[in-house]
Protein backbone atom coordinates (compact mmCIF):
# COMPACT_ATOMS: atom_id res chain seq x y z
CA UNK A 1 0.00 0.00 0.00
CA UNK A 2 1.44 3.93 -1.14
CA UNK A 3 1.06 5.02 2.11
CA UNK A 4 2.55 8.69 0.91
CA UNK A 5 -0.66 10.37 1.08
CA UNK A 6 -1.65 8.97 4.73
CA UNK A 7 -1.84 10.65 7.73
CA UNK A 8 1.05 10.45 10.21
CA UNK A 9 -0.23 7.81 12.71
CA UNK A 10 -1.36 6.04 9.82
CA UNK A 11 2.21 6.09 8.25
CA UNK A 12 3.62 4.86 11.96
CA UNK A 13 1.24 1.62 11.67
CA UNK A 14 1.77 1.14 7.83
CA UNK A 15 4.69 2.77 6.17
CA UNK A 16 7.48 0.60 5.31
CA UNK A 17 5.24 -2.91 5.34
CA UNK A 18 5.66 -5.30 2.59
CA UNK A 19 4.03 -8.57 1.67
CA UNK A 20 5.76 -11.86 2.79
CA UNK A 21 5.37 -15.23 1.63
CA UNK A 22 2.85 -15.83 4.39
CA UNK A 23 1.18 -12.69 4.94
CA UNK A 24 2.31 -11.58 8.34
CA UNK A 25 0.68 -8.86 9.82
CA UNK A 26 3.93 -7.46 11.12
CA UNK A 27 7.41 -7.25 9.75
CA UNK A 28 9.54 -10.17 10.18
CA UNK A 29 12.46 -10.25 11.91
CA UNK A 30 15.04 -11.62 8.94
CA UNK A 31 17.69 -12.95 11.60
CA UNK A 32 20.31 -14.19 9.28
CA UNK A 33 23.97 -12.67 7.77
CA UNK A 34 23.14 -14.23 4.59
CA UNK A 35 20.72 -14.62 1.65
CA UNK A 36 20.24 -17.84 -0.55
CA UNK A 37 20.94 -16.85 -4.23
CA UNK A 38 18.87 -18.39 -7.22
CA UNK A 39 21.88 -19.74 -9.43
CA UNK A 40 25.14 -17.99 -9.82
CA UNK A 41 23.85 -15.39 -12.57
CA UNK A 42 21.72 -13.70 -10.10
CA UNK A 43 24.26 -13.65 -7.32
CA UNK A 44 26.37 -11.56 -9.95
CA UNK A 45 23.64 -9.52 -11.24
CA UNK A 46 22.67 -8.33 -7.10
CA UNK A 47 26.41 -7.65 -6.34
CA UNK A 48 26.38 -5.46 -10.25
CA UNK A 49 23.19 -3.57 -8.79
CA UNK A 50 21.35 -5.46 -11.58
CA UNK A 51 19.05 -7.24 -10.19
CA UNK A 52 16.95 -6.57 -6.82
CA UNK A 53 18.03 -9.02 -4.04
CA UNK A 54 19.44 -9.32 -0.67
CA UNK A 55 23.32 -10.31 -0.57
CA UNK A 56 24.50 -10.34 3.26
CA UNK A 57 22.70 -8.42 6.63
CA UNK A 58 25.75 -5.88 6.61
CA UNK A 59 24.33 -4.41 3.10
CA UNK A 60 20.84 -4.88 3.20
CA UNK A 61 17.71 -6.83 5.06
CA UNK A 62 13.72 -6.71 4.74
CA UNK A 63 13.80 -6.43 8.45
CA UNK A 64 15.94 -3.12 8.40
CA UNK A 65 14.75 -1.62 4.61
CA UNK A 66 11.34 -1.76 6.18
CA UNK A 67 12.77 0.41 9.14
CA UNK A 68 14.43 2.95 6.86
CA UNK A 69 11.19 2.76 4.31
CA UNK A 70 9.37 3.73 7.37
CA UNK A 71 11.19 6.48 8.93
CA UNK A 72 12.38 8.09 5.58
CA UNK A 73 8.38 8.56 4.78
CA UNK A 74 8.01 10.22 8.25
CA UNK A 75 10.64 13.05 7.51
CA UNK A 76 9.68 13.30 4.08
CA UNK A 77 12.90 12.11 2.71
CA UNK A 78 14.53 9.91 -0.14
CA UNK A 79 16.04 6.96 2.26
CA UNK A 80 17.06 5.87 5.21
CA UNK A 81 20.02 4.35 6.64
CA UNK A 82 19.99 2.72 9.91
CA UNK A 83 22.66 2.26 12.42
CA UNK A 84 23.62 0.20 15.09
CA UNK A 85 23.80 3.37 17.56
CA UNK A 86 23.34 7.27 16.92
CA UNK A 87 26.90 7.48 16.92
CA UNK A 88 26.92 5.15 14.13
CA UNK A 89 24.69 7.88 12.57
CA UNK A 90 27.09 10.82 13.37
CA UNK A 91 29.99 8.96 12.41
CA UNK A 92 28.70 7.74 9.05
CA UNK A 93 27.82 11.49 8.71
CA UNK A 94 31.48 12.82 9.11
CA UNK A 95 33.36 10.21 7.40
CA UNK A 96 31.00 10.95 4.44
CA UNK A 97 31.07 14.30 3.83
CA UNK A 98 34.65 16.13 5.68
CA UNK A 99 37.63 14.48 4.78
CA UNK A 100 41.74 16.36 5.29
CA UNK A 101 41.92 20.08 5.21
CA UNK A 102 37.67 20.44 5.67
CA UNK A 103 35.85 22.95 8.30
CA UNK A 104 32.97 21.85 9.97
CA UNK A 105 30.67 24.54 12.31
CA UNK A 106 28.56 23.05 14.47
CA UNK A 107 25.82 24.13 18.03
CA UNK A 108 28.29 24.14 20.48
CA UNK A 109 25.85 22.74 23.08
CA UNK A 110 25.54 19.40 21.23
CA UNK A 111 25.15 15.99 21.93
CA UNK A 112 28.53 15.41 23.83
CA UNK A 113 30.17 12.78 22.20
CA UNK A 114 29.21 14.25 18.98
CA UNK A 115 31.76 17.22 20.05
CA UNK A 116 33.91 14.90 21.54
CA UNK A 117 34.47 12.73 18.77
CA UNK A 118 35.50 15.12 16.62
CA UNK A 119 37.63 17.39 18.32
CA UNK A 120 39.75 14.41 19.83
CA UNK A 121 39.83 11.88 16.96
CA UNK A 122 38.53 13.40 13.58
CA UNK A 123 41.13 16.35 14.33
CA UNK A 124 44.00 14.03 13.94
CA UNK A 125 43.42 13.06 10.74
CA UNK A 126 43.34 17.03 9.81
CA UNK A 127 39.28 17.74 9.92
CA UNK A 128 38.80 21.29 11.44
CA UNK A 129 35.43 22.43 13.21
CA UNK A 130 33.90 25.73 15.13
CA UNK A 131 31.44 25.10 18.23
CA UNK A 132 29.15 28.19 18.76
CA UNK A 133 25.86 29.31 19.66
CA UNK A 134 23.77 28.95 16.44
CA UNK A 135 20.71 30.59 17.66
CA UNK A 136 23.10 33.79 16.44
CA UNK A 137 23.56 33.80 13.21
CA UNK A 138 25.57 36.29 12.70
CA UNK A 139 28.09 34.13 14.54
CA UNK A 140 27.66 31.22 11.94
CA UNK A 141 28.63 33.81 8.97
CA UNK A 142 31.65 35.29 10.85
CA UNK A 143 32.77 31.44 11.69
CA UNK A 144 32.91 30.38 7.47
CA UNK A 145 36.02 29.96 6.42
CA UNK A 146 37.21 29.09 2.67
CA UNK A 147 37.29 25.38 3.51
CA UNK A 148 33.87 24.91 5.88
CA UNK A 149 32.12 21.96 4.26
CA UNK A 150 29.34 21.64 6.77
CA UNK A 151 27.30 23.08 8.99
CA UNK A 152 26.17 20.51 11.93
CA UNK A 153 22.54 21.61 13.76
CA UNK A 154 20.97 20.27 17.04
CA UNK A 155 18.09 21.85 17.65
CA UNK A 156 16.74 22.17 20.32
CA UNK A 157 20.21 21.68 22.01
CA UNK A 158 21.48 18.89 24.12
CA UNK A 159 21.17 19.58 26.92
CA UNK A 160 20.90 23.18 27.01
CA UNK A 161 17.24 23.53 25.30
CA UNK A 162 17.71 26.54 23.09
CA UNK A 163 16.08 26.23 19.48
CA UNK A 164 18.20 27.37 16.67
CA UNK A 165 16.42 28.49 13.82
CA UNK A 166 16.36 26.04 10.49
CA UNK A 167 15.23 28.38 7.83
CA UNK A 168 17.98 30.89 8.77
CA UNK A 169 20.69 28.04 9.26
CA UNK A 170 19.47 26.56 5.47
CA UNK A 171 19.93 29.80 3.46
CA UNK A 172 23.46 30.98 5.56
CA UNK A 173 24.33 27.20 4.19
CA UNK A 174 23.58 27.80 0.62
CA UNK A 175 24.90 31.29 0.13
CA UNK A 176 28.35 29.24 0.93
CA UNK A 177 27.59 25.98 -0.64
CA UNK A 178 27.37 24.06 2.97
CA UNK A 179 25.72 20.61 3.50
CA UNK A 180 23.71 20.85 6.14
CA UNK A 181 22.87 17.94 9.21
CA UNK A 182 20.58 18.44 11.62
CA UNK A 183 20.52 15.97 15.03
CA UNK A 184 16.27 15.50 14.83
CA UNK A 185 16.90 13.14 18.43
CA UNK A 186 14.40 15.79 21.10
CA UNK A 187 11.51 16.47 18.34
CA UNK A 188 11.76 13.11 16.51
CA UNK A 189 8.97 13.44 13.18
CA UNK A 190 6.40 13.67 15.04
CA UNK A 191 7.19 17.37 16.48
CA UNK A 192 10.09 18.54 13.67
CA UNK A 193 11.13 17.79 9.95
CA UNK A 194 13.94 19.63 9.16
CA UNK A 195 13.96 18.24 5.20
CA UNK A 196 10.81 20.40 5.15
CA UNK A 197 12.77 23.33 6.12
CA UNK A 198 15.63 22.91 3.36
CA UNK A 199 18.07 20.77 5.45
CA UNK A 200 20.42 18.25 3.72
CA UNK A 201 20.42 15.02 5.98
CA UNK A 202 18.49 14.30 9.44
CA UNK A 203 19.80 12.03 12.01
CA UNK A 204 18.50 10.28 14.90
CA UNK A 205 19.42 8.16 17.84
CA UNK A 206 16.99 5.59 17.87
CA UNK A 207 17.14 4.58 21.01
CA UNK A 208 15.35 7.63 22.22
CA UNK A 209 11.54 8.66 21.35
CA UNK A 210 11.32 6.51 18.14
CA UNK A 211 12.04 3.52 19.76
CA UNK A 212 10.91 5.28 23.16
CA UNK A 213 11.18 1.81 25.46
CA UNK A 214 14.89 1.77 26.33
CA UNK A 215 15.50 -1.53 25.32
CA UNK A 216 17.91 -1.05 21.99
CA UNK A 217 20.62 1.42 20.69
CA UNK A 218 20.77 2.49 17.29
CA UNK A 219 20.72 5.31 15.19
CA UNK A 220 19.02 6.32 11.44
CA UNK A 221 20.03 8.89 8.53
CA UNK A 222 17.80 10.02 6.07
CA UNK A 223 19.00 12.03 3.35
CA UNK A 224 16.58 14.54 1.12
CA UNK A 225 18.18 13.20 -2.21
CA UNK A 226 19.53 9.81 -3.42
CA UNK A 227 23.05 11.83 -4.15
CA UNK A 228 23.45 12.52 -0.50
CA UNK A 229 21.99 9.02 0.02
CA UNK A 230 24.66 7.56 -2.77
CA UNK A 231 27.31 9.13 -0.57
CA UNK A 232 26.10 8.27 2.94
CA UNK A 233 25.28 4.17 2.46
CA UNK A 234 29.05 3.23 1.65
CA UNK A 235 30.25 5.00 4.23
CA UNK A 236 28.16 3.00 6.60
CA UNK A 237 28.63 -0.51 4.92
CA UNK A 238 32.46 0.17 5.30
CA UNK A 239 32.34 1.31 8.66
CA UNK A 240 30.29 -1.57 9.90
CA UNK A 241 28.03 0.07 11.88
CA UNK A 242 24.62 -1.44 10.01
CA UNK A 243 21.84 -1.61 12.29
CA UNK A 244 20.73 -5.85 13.78
CA UNK A 245 17.36 -7.16 12.20
CA UNK A 246 16.12 -7.58 15.70
CA UNK A 247 16.91 -3.98 16.83
CA UNK A 248 15.28 -3.17 13.63
CA UNK A 249 12.02 -5.15 14.51
CA UNK A 250 12.21 -3.62 17.96
CA UNK A 251 12.23 -0.20 16.47
CA UNK A 252 9.32 -0.75 14.33
CA UNK A 253 7.25 -2.28 16.94
CA UNK A 254 8.05 1.14 19.45
CA UNK A 255 7.30 3.82 16.77
CA UNK A 256 3.47 2.74 16.52
CA UNK A 257 3.24 4.38 19.48
CA UNK A 258 5.40 7.45 19.10
CA UNK A 259 2.52 10.30 18.16
CA UNK A 260 0.17 8.63 21.33
CA UNK A 261 3.84 8.48 23.66
CA UNK A 262 4.95 11.71 22.93
CA UNK A 263 1.16 13.52 23.35
CA UNK A 264 1.47 12.16 26.70
CA UNK A 265 5.12 12.87 27.54
CA UNK A 266 4.77 16.30 26.52
CA UNK A 267 2.04 16.81 28.30
CA UNK A 268 3.66 16.38 31.41
CA UNK A 269 6.86 18.39 30.48
CA UNK A 270 4.09 21.57 30.54
CA UNK A 271 2.61 20.75 33.40
CA UNK A 272 5.96 19.63 34.94
CA UNK A 273 8.00 22.63 33.25
CA UNK A 274 5.23 24.95 34.93
CA UNK A 275 5.97 24.02 38.43
CA UNK A 276 9.43 23.97 38.42
CA UNK A 277 9.38 27.53 37.30
CA UNK A 278 7.43 28.29 40.12
CA UNK A 279 9.24 26.13 42.61
CA UNK A 280 11.42 28.04 45.11
CA UNK A 281 14.37 26.01 44.98
CA UNK A 282 15.02 26.47 41.34
CA UNK A 283 16.95 29.01 39.55
CA UNK A 284 15.77 29.10 36.28
CA UNK A 285 13.99 26.17 33.37
CA UNK A 286 14.58 26.18 29.80
CA UNK A 287 11.57 24.47 27.96
CA UNK A 288 10.61 25.98 24.58
CA UNK A 289 7.04 25.72 26.04
CA UNK A 290 7.63 28.44 28.89
CA UNK A 291 6.99 31.89 27.55
CA UNK A 292 10.35 32.17 29.41
CA UNK A 293 11.97 30.20 26.86
CA UNK A 294 14.58 32.88 24.85
CA UNK A 295 13.17 31.32 21.46
CA UNK A 296 9.69 30.36 22.82
CA UNK A 297 8.15 32.00 19.56
CA UNK A 298 10.55 30.32 17.24
CA UNK A 299 9.70 26.91 18.43
CA UNK A 300 6.04 27.96 18.13
CA UNK A 301 6.44 27.76 14.54
CA UNK A 302 9.14 25.35 14.12
CA UNK A 303 8.22 22.93 15.89
CA UNK A 304 4.33 21.15 16.76
CA UNK A 305 4.75 20.80 20.10
CA UNK A 306 7.61 21.69 22.98
CA UNK A 307 8.28 18.26 23.18
CA UNK A 308 9.53 16.04 26.99
CA UNK A 309 13.54 17.58 27.44
CA UNK A 310 13.46 19.72 30.39
CA UNK A 311 16.87 22.04 31.71
CA UNK A 312 16.67 23.30 34.96
CA UNK A 313 18.91 24.45 38.02
CA UNK A 314 18.72 24.75 41.41
CA UNK A 315 19.48 26.82 43.81
CA UNK A 316 22.44 25.54 45.26
CA UNK A 317 23.47 24.55 42.23
CA UNK A 318 25.01 21.58 42.18
CA UNK A 319 25.21 20.24 45.49
CA UNK A 320 21.21 20.89 45.42
CA UNK A 321 21.10 19.22 41.78
CA UNK A 322 23.04 15.56 43.35
CA UNK A 323 20.92 15.61 46.02
CA UNK A 324 17.67 16.10 44.07
CA UNK A 325 18.92 13.45 42.23
CA UNK A 326 20.16 11.07 44.58
CA UNK A 327 16.42 11.31 46.66
CA UNK A 328 14.35 10.91 43.37
CA UNK A 329 12.31 7.73 43.96
CA UNK A 330 10.15 7.09 41.33
CA UNK A 331 12.13 9.05 38.34
CA UNK A 332 15.37 7.14 37.54
CA UNK A 333 18.97 8.56 37.72
CA UNK A 334 20.42 7.60 34.63
CA UNK A 335 21.82 8.63 31.09
CA UNK A 336 19.61 8.56 27.99
CA UNK A 337 16.27 10.16 27.37
CA UNK A 338 13.16 10.16 25.44
CA UNK A 339 11.65 6.91 26.67
CA UNK A 340 8.13 5.98 28.68
CA UNK A 341 10.25 6.63 32.15
CA UNK A 342 11.13 9.41 33.55
CA UNK A 343 14.84 10.21 33.69
CA UNK A 344 17.06 12.84 35.16
CA UNK A 345 21.40 13.23 35.05
CA UNK A 346 23.71 15.55 35.75
CA UNK A 347 25.56 16.48 32.24
CA UNK A 348 28.38 18.16 33.30
CA UNK A 349 29.55 14.73 35.02
CA UNK A 350 27.88 12.29 32.50
CA UNK A 351 26.58 12.63 29.05
CA UNK A 352 29.13 15.56 28.24
CA UNK A 353 31.66 15.12 31.10
CA UNK A 354 34.31 14.35 28.25
CA UNK A 355 34.39 17.85 26.63
CA UNK A 356 36.10 20.53 27.87
CA UNK A 357 35.24 22.09 31.07
CA UNK A 358 35.77 25.59 29.74
CA UNK A 359 33.76 24.74 26.61
CA UNK A 360 31.24 23.48 28.22
CA UNK A 361 30.61 26.30 30.36
CA UNK A 362 30.63 28.37 27.99
CA UNK A 363 27.98 26.21 25.70
CA UNK A 364 26.15 26.76 28.60
CA UNK A 365 26.22 23.28 30.19
CA UNK A 366 26.80 24.99 34.01
CA UNK A 367 27.98 22.54 36.53
CA UNK A 368 24.29 23.28 38.28
CA UNK A 369 22.27 21.73 35.35
CA UNK A 370 19.63 19.10 35.24
CA UNK A 371 18.49 17.58 32.75
CA UNK A 372 15.64 15.76 33.16
CA UNK A 373 13.58 13.56 30.16
CA UNK A 374 9.36 13.30 31.04
CA UNK A 375 8.16 10.19 30.86
CA UNK A 376 4.20 8.91 30.87
CA UNK A 377 3.57 8.41 34.14
CA UNK A 378 0.58 10.18 35.64
CA UNK A 379 1.81 13.39 36.17
CA UNK A 380 0.55 13.77 39.59
CA UNK A 381 2.93 11.31 40.43
CA UNK A 382 6.24 12.45 39.15
CA UNK A 383 5.71 16.04 40.37
CA UNK A 384 4.93 13.85 44.23
CA UNK A 385 8.00 12.09 43.38
CA UNK A 386 10.18 15.48 42.49
CA UNK A 387 8.08 17.17 45.33
CA UNK A 388 10.04 14.72 48.13
CA UNK A 389 12.84 14.96 46.47
CA UNK A 390 12.84 19.06 46.90
CA UNK A 391 11.93 18.97 50.55
CA UNK A 392 15.43 17.30 51.02
CA UNK A 393 17.30 19.72 49.45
Amino acid sequence: MDTRDKGFDSKLIHAGMFDDQFGSATVPIYQTSTFRFKNADHGAACFAGDSEGYIYTRLNNPTIDSLEKLIAELENGYRGIATSSGMGAVNTIYGAFLKQGDHMISTDAVYGPSRVVMEKHYSKFGVESTYLDTTKPDLVRKAIKPNTRMLYIETPANPTMSVTNLKEMVAIAREHNLITVADNTFCSPYLQKPLDFGVDVVFHSITKFLNGHADIVGGIIVSKNKELDSQLRPMMVNLGCNMDPHQAYMVIRGLKTLSLRMDRSQENAMTIARFLEEHPKVDWVKYPGLESHPQFDLAKKQMNGPGAMISFELRGGLPAGKTLMNEVKLCMLAVSLGGVESLIQHPASMTHSKMDKEAREKSGITDGLVRFSVGIENVEDIIDDLTQAFDKV
